[in-house]
């Protein structure tokens, strides 16, 4: 049996595209499909860079789970979490909290299969994966088994990493932020990544199309627009800036105006 026919199950559609599976082929997964390989391959030719972008967003994922953590934050809610790998949310919040209590959400049926091919059972140090939609963000909080594993009467590390410009504007992003936040108490934090169009609007325009017949389409925005997402929360510093500048490991890479989303760390009052 192919990797591809292990994976395929009722509920996935190998025939269309999705963001997480074509974002898996970015960063050199095998959990993809022709269709996510052929829109991907599309994305690349107009911008070759962009699984630069991905590498640059995984990293940013790294050093904002950590900077939660290292603020005694040991709860995760990661919507649009995505198929699992190096660097990724689970391992990044576990290596760096052993007792982390993580949830991801997500709407990729291949991302519910890797969960119930790898199932973790629920509770200290321990990831559970749920069906949702940021679309839908009462239900994401509605759902008992995320209450079931986060403690919404302490601080939770809330990150929308590379999912928010996969909401359309008349989709309410700005409000489906707020109801995620409104729900977690003072001392959380908001961890999130913005593909944007500042620097070269036309290009993105024409790798946008790769998304039109995906399952979710791409709205690139500004640097004023990201931060507003963080209206009435805390904006650490370094701000709203370009992945590879924000708190970087080391040195600053060469190519950093290059990689063309944003990143950002807020904190709740």
């Amino acid at each position: 049996m192919s990797d591809e026919a292990k994976w395929t199950t009722p509920e996935v559609d190998t025939e269309v595209a999705t963001p997480a599976r074509m974002y898996d082929y970015y960063l050199g997964g095998k959990d993809n499909f022709a269709a996510d390989r052929e829109a991907a391959e599309k994305v690349l030719k107009n911008m070759p860079k962009v699984r630069a972008f991905a590498r640059a967003n995984r990293a940013f994922l790294g050093r904002a789970v950590r900077g939660i953590a290292a603020e005694g934050v040991s709860q995760f809610l990661d919507v649009g979490i995505g198929l699992p790998g190096p660097g990724g949310t689970v391992a990044s919040a576990l290596a760096a909290r052993p007792d982390a209590r993580i949830v991801g959400v997500d709407n990729d049926p291949i991302v519910l299969a890797h969960a119930r091919a790898r199932p973790v059972d629920a509770g200290i140090g321990a990831a559970t994966i749920v069906k949702g939609d940021l679309r839908d963000p009462a239900a994401i909080l509605a759902d008992p088994q995320v209450r079931g594993v986060l403690d919404f009467e302490q601080p939770i590390g809330v990150l929308l990493i590379a999912v928010l410009h996969f909401v359309s504007d008349d989709e309410d992003p700005y409000g489906i932020v707020s109801t995620l936040m409104d729900a977690v108490p003072a001392g959380s934090f908001l961890a999130l990544t913005h593909v944007t169009g500042d620097f070269d609007q036309e290009r993105l325009a024409v790798s946008a199309k790769a998304y039109e017949k995906s399952t979710a389409k791409l709205t690139v925005r500004s640097a004023k627009e990201t931060a507003a997402f963080f209206d009435g929360l805390d904006l650490l510093d370094p701000g709203v800036v370009l992945l590879p500048r924000w708190r970087p490991d080391g040195p600053v890479p060469r190519d950093a105006d290059d990689i063309w989303m944003y990143g950002a760390l807020g904190r709740k009052k």
